[in-house]
């Protein structure tokens, strides 16, 4: 899905975008709600940002949150790899930088991809067609999997995430755990 964001481009930063675990719902441009498997996984724009939250009835809910976050103290790390409750989380974030051409391109390439999939949410922002946000999420047997660009026109760069969640190895699904709060 493809939208206008209703919402002026402000002139954000790659290097703002800090990244956190368990934040709760925050406003939100855009939604796309998705049942993979056995879990809601609710993917949200939060403009030139994102976060996806997933409740499942076995594991419970998990939240991940890549934005400008005022007063945050966790900037947007290479990788992460953390065991929590029953979940097993992998992220890993890329910064590239792009000439003008290329940048429009890749924009171009990223966004029709994830406009015409069916669990994909892409936002543009007026006056900026290359300004977008855009989220592809999918299940692989037992694991959610999502990808996320982040596009800065006016720096030439793309942050583009990875996601993995899934279950444990060797933990009993059944008691509700999840990423604190």
């Amino acid at each position: 899905m493809l939208t206008t964001l209703k919402t002026a481009y402000t002139d954000t930063r790659a290097d703002d975008l800090a990244w956190a675990l368990g934040r709760e719902p925050l406003p939100a441009l855009a939604i796309l709600d998705l049942r993979l498997g056995d879990a809601s996984v609710q993917l949200r724009l939060l403009g030139a940002s994102h976060q996806v939250l997933i409740e499942e009835e076995q594991r419970g809910r998990c939240s991940e949150t890549v934005a400008c976050m005022p007063g945050s103290s966790t900037p947007l790390p290479l990788g992460v790899a953390k065991h929590i409750g029953q979940w097993e989380y992998e992220f890993a974030a890329r910064v590239e930088t792009l000439s003008q051409g290329s940048f429009a391109g890749r924009a171009q390439e990223l966004l029709a991809l994830v406009a015409d999939h069916p669990n994909g949410l892409a936002g543009t922002f007026p006056g900026s067609p290359h300004a977008f946000t855009a989220m592809l999420a999918q299940r692989h047997e037992d694991q959610l999997r999502w990808r996320t660009w982040h596009a800065y026109p006016q720096e030439g760069r793309l942050v583009a995430t990875r996601t993995q969640v899934g279950t444990r190895v060797g933990v009993r699904v059944g008691t509700r755990a999840c990423i604190p709060q």
